[in-house]
């Protein structure tokens, strides 16, 4: 009876343990059209992925693309919910065959290299914003519509999206590198397709984790004072 227990256990947990194998944060260059060098970032969380692509040498905004996905021992089924250069592939799941051989993941002919596995990051996942402070009330934002705001990160890097499932429309995004320490969460942007000129800067906010929802307070890019609630997102 054990030995039935356990081999039922490892076929239960077997899926969930390779799923987890290639959680966090991946990076690949390539060539750019204009000979420039391109580093492509794909955050992997256990439902949500984005992919964002820019210049490495100065952070150029070129594009993105996300949504969910599943995996299994063979492949890695991706549904997108927004896209910049291909927005027609939004509601539709792509297939694609992979391998994870080390810190190497394996995609449909790219080769990306793992940047992290989750850690050391406290905001692991992604995050829909669900509220803001406005004259000293949280007033709270439905999160279940189409036009989405969505933060999604690994253990080091970050990136938001603006964009709506049912219209295609993108409406920007940004990203970078983050860290979580004594209370101060700090953004390092790495690309921002608003504003390519933000590319360098860095942002220190308060975070608290309350209820589950993060409480993230602080100046935003444009000096603005903000407070905003973030929840997490589940399918």
């Amino acid at each position: 009876m054990k030995k039935i227990f356990l081999l039922v256990l490892c076929l239960l947990t077997g899926p969930m343990l390779l799923a987890q194998n290639i959680l966090g944060a991946w990076s690949a260059t390539g060539s750019g059209d204009d000979g420039q060098e391109v580093e492509h970032v794909l955050i992997l969380t256990d439902d949500f992925f984005s992919e964002a692509f820019f210049e490495k040498a100065d952070g150029k905004f070129l594009g993105t693309k996300g949504g969910t996905y599943t995996v299994t021992d063979e492949k890695i089924d991706f549904t997108y919910e927004f896209s910049t250069q291909n927005p027609e592939i939004v509601g539709k799941m792509e297939s694609k065959p992979y391998k994870l051989i080390g810190n190497a993941l394996q995609t449909d002919g790219t080769t990306w290299s793992r940047v992290d596995d989750g850690t050391p990051g406290n905001l692991f996942g992604a995050w829909l914003i669900s509220g803001r402070k406005r004259n000293g009330e949280i007033v709270k934002r439905d999160t279940s519509g189409p036009r989405k705001t969505l933060k999604i990160l690994s253990g080091t890097r970050f990136q938001w999206i603006a964009y709506n499932t049912q219209t295609k429309e993108f409406m920007g995004t940004g990203g970078g590198t983050y860290s979580t320490v004594n209370g101060k969460y700090t953004e390092n942007i790495g690309f921002f397709s608003r504003d390519d000129s933000r590319v360098g800067a860095s942002l220190q906010f308060d975070y608290t984790l309350k209820n589950g929802d993060w409480h993230h307070s602080g100046l935003s890019s444009k000096g603005d004072p903000i407070y905003e609630v973030w929840s997490k997102r589940v399918q």
